[in-house]
């Protein structure tokens, strides 16, 4: 919900979207209590389907990505838990530490805030 508000308030200051990656519960595998029905994916289109159920579920207000089958995203951002990061022009400006301990949507509000106050001519 905090997610999907910060999507909206801050929709001309950045663009958002979530990647979804390898499930990090799955009921095959590391499972929790009041998980959904998600087993480790063995195809892309089961990965599709588990991205499904986050945006039903979720109802995210920005695009969902999936990573590819070779989880490159995963390897290549760390990102097996939940995690936030900021690009821009290519690089990354904000990289938040793992969650789900450490996922601080806060960081990015403020980051996005003084981003806004730098470049305020240039966004409105």
């Amino acid at each position: 919900a905090m997610f999907n508000a910060v999507t909206q308030d801050y929709a001309a200051v950045a663009d958002f979207s979530i990647v979804y990656v390898q499930e990090a519960h799955a009921t095959d595998g590391w499972s929790i209590k009041r998980n959904h029905n998600v087993r480790y994916h063995q195809s892309l289109e089961e990965r599709k389907a588990a991205a499904d159920i986050l945006i039903e579920i979720g109802k995210p207000n920005c695009p969902v990505l999936l990573d590819n089958f070779k989880d490159e995203a995963n390897w290549t951002y760390g990102v097996a838990n939940e995690r936030l990061y900021i690009v821009l022009d290519g690089q990354i400006v904000y990289k938040g530490d793992k969650g789900p301990r450490g996922y601080n949507l806060q960081q990015v509000i403020d980051w996005l805030d003084a981003f806004k106050a730098k470049n305020s001519r240039k966004i409105d």
